[in-house]
């Protein structure tokens, strides 16, 4: 199972292109089963993808639910091994799915938290753009709320993919898919600031990475969370206080004021309408919130 486990994980990482973040959660979740599945056939068996039946999944599932796992967790998990198997069925590997019909725990549905213009607005302004440092962080978080791409989009973007004539810079999505974003006057003007300067931070030989840290290297996931989180929270005492939260926050915000959802959808890059629906909730919450303090007939109905 460990040589059918690093052809998935291979799998994932070179054809489906997934962060690092998410191959380690999949390789985590699976690692776990493997253990699960030793202890269940004894010590002296090694267990076998095409022995693995639906009824060992199924305990497996049940332990983690009795052990106080979150259903978030647990429906992860299975994912993790819907995944899998679906990948060796695929390539042979197996000739039948055992997690074909499991379905998973079900999950409360939270509505994504955002931020106010005026604290987008606050958090911009409050960045010293002074030192080559200043105008990088303000130019992530100019790119975050201006286009609302994902952390692993904005850490691999090359110096190459942004287009400041045409206002516009390309990203890589899942699964490697491109798409090309909008970028608007301001959010170019920081960009052009920051990579005027770029060259401050000493980019080591053939570093094409647009964003880079103190040693002239491409910027680490955690280091990009640290400094919106550094922003963020001089203007708002959420407490997710990330780069999700700007897509969150640009989302939002495009709907509040008319955007079509199908092009919110687009501009996020999610592959299915339903994704973005979530969004529509909050902006419906809103329109009844103002409703109700605004119209004086709101208490009769």
């Amino acid at each position: 199972m460990i040589a059918v486990l690093e052809r998935f994980i291979q799998y994932l990482s070179s054809q489906r292109q997934y962060s690092s973040h998410t191959v380690q959660a999949y390789r985590t979740d699976l690692e776990q089963f493997f253990e699960f599945m030793k202890q269940r056939i004894g010590p002296h068996e090694q267990p076998c993808p095409e022995n693995v039946s639906k009824e060992d999944i199924r305990i497996f599932i049940s332990g983690l639910v009795r052990h106080g796992m979150s259903s978030r967790s647990v429906a992860r998990k299975l994912a993790s091994l819907k995944a899998l198997f679906r990948y060796l069925l695929r390539t042979g590997t197996v000739k039948s799915n055992p997690t074909a019909t499991l379905n998973g725990p079900k999950l409360e549905k939270h509505l994504p938290e955002f931020l106010r213009v005026e604290e987008i607005r606050d958090a911009l302004a409050s960045i010293d753009q002074k030192s080559v440092t200043g105008l990088r962080d303000r130019a992530i978080l100019e790119l975050f709320y201006g286009t609302g791409m994902r952390l692993s989009e904005l850490i691999h973007l090359h110096v190459e993919d942004i287009n400041l004539s045409g206002g516009t810079v390309r990203v890589y999505g899942k699964g490697g898919k491109e798409r090309i974003l909008p970028v608007g006057r301001n959010t170019g003007k920081k960009i052009k600031a920051y990579l005027l300067r770029r060259r401050e931070l000493r980019p080591k030989a053939g570093n094409r990475a647009i964003f880079l840290n103190r040693q002239g290297g491409q910027m680490s996931s955690r280091g990009v969370q640290l400094i919106v989180h550094k922003w963020l929270k001089q203007v708002s005492e959420k407490k997710q206080l990330g780069p999700h939260v700007i897509r969150h926050t640009f989302a939002t915000h495009l709907l509040d004021r008319g955007a079509d959802l199908e092009a919110v959808k687009e501009l996020l890059g999610h592959a299915s309408l339903s994704t973005t629906q979530v969004y529509t909730h909050l902006t419906t919450d809103r329109i009844k919130k103002i409703y109700r303090q605004a119209h004086p007939r709101a208490e009769a109905f």
